[in-house]
């Protein structure tokens, strides 16, 4: 027969905080790639932007204005769109620097569940107007994007991050 033993606080008292098994330690662990993957990715997503001067230009081929353009009668939420359009350059930016935002907030849990919803919502806008019209709709990957960050929203970033360093600091007097 064999016995285990359980890690100990103070003289006999279980450790609460400690994962007792394998299961339960993957449990612990199982958002963390999730969020490494989202993290990088939105912030590859953000730099890629900034750094592409084609696509921060109202026209021209791979332009933002020219794939509002290109999306505009075919998506949800036309009027999402038009908002755009009205200054391509500075939605622009303003998607690439939310992108890179929400990688930094993600990658290194500061904030997480706020850059979490923040990339819900990004992924969101981007599946009602730019991939809304892919069919099947489960070739469009901003809604397999949106269904990712859901899980983060929900559960923020517990291991590995900065808001779990600043929770620590506030309980330790």
């Amino acid at each position: 027969m064999t016995h285990t033993h359980r890690a100990t606080a103070d003289h006999g008292a279980p450790d609460d905080d400690r994962p007792r098994g394998f299961r339960e330690r993957a449990g612990r662990y199982a958002l963390l790639p999730l969020r490494v993957f989202l993290g990088v990715t939105f912030i590859y997503a953000g730099l890629d932007k900034l750094t592409d001067s084609a696509f921060m230009s109202a026209t021209g081929t791979g332009s933002i204005g020219e794939m509002m353009n290109a999306v505009r009668d075919s998506s949800a939420v036309p009027a999402l769109v038009d908002l755009a359009l009205k200054n391509p350059e500075g939605f622009g930016y303003a998607m690439a620097l939310g992108e890179l935002a929400v990688g930094i907030g993600t990658l290194i849990g500061l904030l997480a569940r706020l850059a979490a919803l923040g990339g819900a919502l990004i992924s969101l806008s981007l599946w009602l107007t730019v991939s809304w019209q892919t069919d099947p709709y489960y070739y469009g990957n901003d809604l397999a994007y949106l269904m990712a960050w859901l899980p983060l929203v929900l559960a923020g970033a517990s291991l590995f991050s900065l808001d779990a360093l600043i929770a620590a600091r506030r309980r330790t007097p």
